[in-house]
């Protein structure tokens, strides 16, 4: 789709006029495609860095793989954070209160900023230890300790790539920030070649590469931002940077359940690692590499959730219920469409997948067997990617992050904690799979009866 025809679909839902059933789906599309693609391209990222690595021997991967799960926490928070401000930015952008939505946008940049450098610290404040508490054998923690202070360090440009990229994104700009994405990885590839094999410095290598292409991307992210952006650019633009009471207030209610929601996911993320563990140096390697093989399959789904949150965040603003409820029931079909294809594919080429990882048999040997057994669980692990993506751009994340953590807990890590010393690594997948079926079924509930707009639905008539 054209760039002017895409913003003029978009304008439709701000001027409340109607659109056609094909238009719905035109517009889901174009906004889509471009972030399927920046997730694909990131997931690309991770699957060289874990080659790269891979082929370093089995110890080099381990010692990724044993922290890998506590980065995804770290970066959930920062998710969190950046979604609370530009949730906001989205709801005023559909009420055509520009002024507003760039009001919001500077009180972000100062409070994302003060809640990356407390991560950042609480990074370097644990490091030595956290290879110990997971679990690490002695052979692996000094390299997964480096690993992951390198991550912290890198934490603050994590935070303005992903604040500034999801304001873009809510502004119904996808095409910018998933560019940018990708040339993150491009960044990323080069870095970590130069770093991992020419100057020969193994893990460390591939941390400073990463390191590197977020830094260089945040940059141009924030470049595009707040002095080309259309609707969003502060250049020329005065306006205070101090953070007011009710966009604290109301980022806090819509960032805070996510936060909380990524900590004890990722908490969970964590105990998964630690059940993991004793298996031993194999299934901890077979483990973090099935999960980023895995990972090509349900990235469309979020790519496709970020469009969702963009168009349910614009039409909420605008008042335009009956749209938003079909966007959300249009966007989590095609979700799972896409990843049913994606599951079917990993299913048939799972070993394939795994030798591109790493030359050792037995780690693929279980890597295979652990991406067959997930490949089922795709389609309703589609449902609650998108769902949750409809439920952010309502505002509506406390009840969903309250059904996530249940589902993850209550099912997942006690079927998981029962079934590995039974059946090894593929236990822990078995019970993977079941929990994210449960999971999708529980939100395609909650998605149907429409809870998730009665709050907004109440809000916007108050205010009219």
């Amino acid at each position: 789709m054209a760039k002017k025809e895409k913003q003029d679909l978009l304008s439709y839902i701000r001027e409340g006029r109607t659109m056609t059933h094909r238009e719905k789906l035109r517009l889901i599309v174009s906004l889509s495609v471009p972030s399927i693609l920046a997730q694909i391209s990131a997931t690309i990222m991770f699957f060289i860095d874990a080659a790269m690595v891979g082929h370093l021997g089995e110890r080099a991967t381990a010692s990724i793989g044993l922290v890998e799960t506590t980065t995804w926490l770290m970066g959930g928070l920062a998710s969190a954070a950046s979604m609370g401000f530009s949730v906001q930015v989205a709801h005023f952008i559909g009420a055509n209160d520009f002024e507003a939505a760039r009001r919001v946008l500077r009180q972000s940049l100062v409070c994302c900023l003060v809640w990356s450098l407390m991560i950042l610290s609480a990074c370097v404040a644990v490091h030595q230890y956290l290879p110990v508490w997971l679990g690490g054998s002695q052979e692996i923690i000094a390299d997964a300790s480096l690993y992951f202070l390198v991550f912290g360090l890198a934490g603050p440009f994590f935070q303005l790539e992903g604040l500034c990229g999801s304001m873009l994104k809510c502004s119904g700009n996808m095409k910018v920030p998933s560019a940018l994405n990708i040339l993150m990885c491009v960044f990323d590839v080069a870095f970590n070649y130069f770093f991992i094999y020419v100057l020969q410095m193994g893990v460390l290598g591939a941390a400073l590469g990463t390191f590197t292409a977020i830094f260089l991307t945040a940059l141009l992210m924030a470049w595009f931002l707040l002095a080309r952006s259309g609707m969003l650019s502060l250049r020329g633009r005065s306006g205070s940077f101090r953070p007011q009471a009710d966009v604290v207030r109301t980022a806090f209610k819509i960032g805070a359940p996510m936060g909380l929601q990524h900590s004890l996911m990722g908490g969970a993320q964590i105990v998964s690692t630690i059940i993991v563990a004793p298996l031993g140096t194999v299934a901890i390697a077979a483990n973090s590499l099935a999960i980023t093989v895995e990972s090509l399959c349900y990235m469309p789904g979020f790519g496709i959730a970020e469009a969702a949150t963009t168009l349910i965040g614009q039409g909420i603003g605008a008042g335009q219920h009956v749209l938003t409820r079909s966007f959300a029931r249009m966007s989590v079909g095609l979700g799972m469409l896409v990843m049913t294809l994606m599951g079917i594919l990993m299913f048939a080429f799972a070993p394939e997948l795994m030798t591109l990882m790493t030359p050792v048999e037995e780690i693929i040997s279980q890597g295979a067997d652990a991406l067959r057994i997930e490949a089922f669980a795709e389609p309703m692990f589609a449902a609650a990617i998108v769902c949750n993506g409809v439920f952010v751009g309502a505002g509506d994340t406390l009840k969903p992050a309250v059904m996530s953590l249940f589902s993850m807990w209550a099912v997942r890590l006690t079927m998981a904690a029962s079934l590995a010393p039974r059946y090894g690594l593929r236990g822990v997948w078995i019970a993977m799979a079941i929990e994210l079926t449960f999971r999708g079924a529980i939100f395609l509930i909650r998605l149907f009866r429409g809870n998730w707009q009665k709050a907004f639905i109440s809000r916007h008539q108050a205010a009219k």
